[in-house]
């Protein structure tokens, strides 16, 4: 097996396993009334179909593909090693962000029926641990398909969800909790601990 296809198969047991690690909290998340919708709207649908395509479309055409062939490069050994440790960490985290959001995580903007906010766990140093797992699946992509178009498709893709959306949700927050989300918001990070 080339190193080219064992990278594209990590990539895609990466990112099936990231869909199975959802399920189950997808189907608790459903029962779950919700109190606030009103940020699901049309924007929300385009913000998270572009961070599908840069995630999972345009990497899987790739995948399947070698398309577009021309913007194709050899990787490294130490480059597709360091792609699946960073990929195991962003399964890691997501997992234990769902874990610890239960019942209030939702795909889109939304306040779940006597939601709680959470300011625990991996909750303690960053306010949105869950677009941590992103971005680190992101750079995971960059390190593993060896494409200029694909391998950085994700990290472009999500990074117009996060900087459209970040803002939105952290309002929505402020309006649902206030002072108390105002004092989390004082003490912790959006994404990086310590830094941003």
């Amino acid at each position: 097996m080339s190193l080219i296809t064992f990278a594209k198969i990590a990539w895609a047991v990466g990112v099936v396993a990231w869909y199975v690690l959802r399920i189950p909290f997808q189907r608790k998340a459903k029962k779950q009334r919700v109190a606030d919708a009103r940020h699901r709207n049309a924007r929300e649908m385009t913000l998270l179909s572009i961070s599908t395509l840069g995630l999972g479309i345009i990497p899987a055409i790739y995948a399947a593909t070698a398309f577009p062939a021309f913007a194709s490069y050899a990787p490294s050994p130490v480059q597709v090693v360091a792609g699946v440790l960073v990929f195991a960490c962003a399964l890691w985290l997501f997992w234990r962000t769902h874990r610890q959001l239960g019942r209030y995580w939702s795909v889109t903007l939304e306040i779940k029926d006597k939601h709680q906010l959470i300011t625990s766990g991996v909750y303690e140093k960053v306010r949105h641990p869950m677009y941590s797992a992103f971005f680190l699946w992101a750079l995971a992509q960059a390190m593993l398909l060896p494409n200029f178009v694909a391998g950085p498709a994700g990290i472009v893709g999500f990074g117009i969800l996060f900087f459209f959306r970040v803002g939105r949700e952290e309002q929505m927050m402020r309006e649902a909790f206030g002072h108390e989300y105002d004092a989390y918001a004082a003490r912790t990070k959006r994404i990086i601990p310590g830094i941003y």
